[in-house]
């Protein structure tokens, strides 16, 4: 899955480019369309695919370089992606300030499962074939 190089190399979030189109774009729409007057439906279909690009973006790079937070975000934004559509399709009742706890707890979430992971186990997963092979050698 990875095509050569360090860790820091293949890290999608290394690229301004690509972390601009796949995380900071589709974080921009999310605060857009929570913030202006837009249909329910818009702002679900905006949401759900925003959080997807991005869930998906982390899960990509999680496989791709073995960035530690991605492990955790990815698969948090798809479950937000999913809440999204449960509520904005009204399969889940939030109330009237469903979209606040929805961005807030993505904020918030956002924040803690990017920093604290990279906290506690350093920013990049250690290459399996290194630890083999530390581990032979020490044999």
């Amino acid at each position: 899955m990875s095509c050569g190089g360090t860790a820091h190399q293949r890290d999608i979030l290394s690229s301004v480019f690509l972390c601009f189109v796949l995380f900071w774009l589709p974080a921009i729409a999310i605060v857009v369309t929570g913030s202006v007057h837009v249909s329910q439906t818009f702002r679900t279909i905006v949401w759900a695919a925003s959080l997807s690009t991005i869930g998906t973006s982390c899960l990509a790079n999680a496989a791709r370089c073995g960035r530690i937070h991605c492990y955790t975000t990815g698969p948090f934004f798809l479950v937000m992606a999913i809440v999204s559509v449960l509520y904005g399709f009204n399969f889940i009742p939030l109330g009237q300030k469903g979209w606040q706890i929805i961005g807030g707890i993505v904020l918030v979430g956002a924040v803690t499962l990017s920093c604290l992971p990279e906290l506690l186990f350093g920013k990049y997963r250690k290459e399996r074939s290194a630890v083999q092979s530390s581990s032979r050698s020490s044999q």
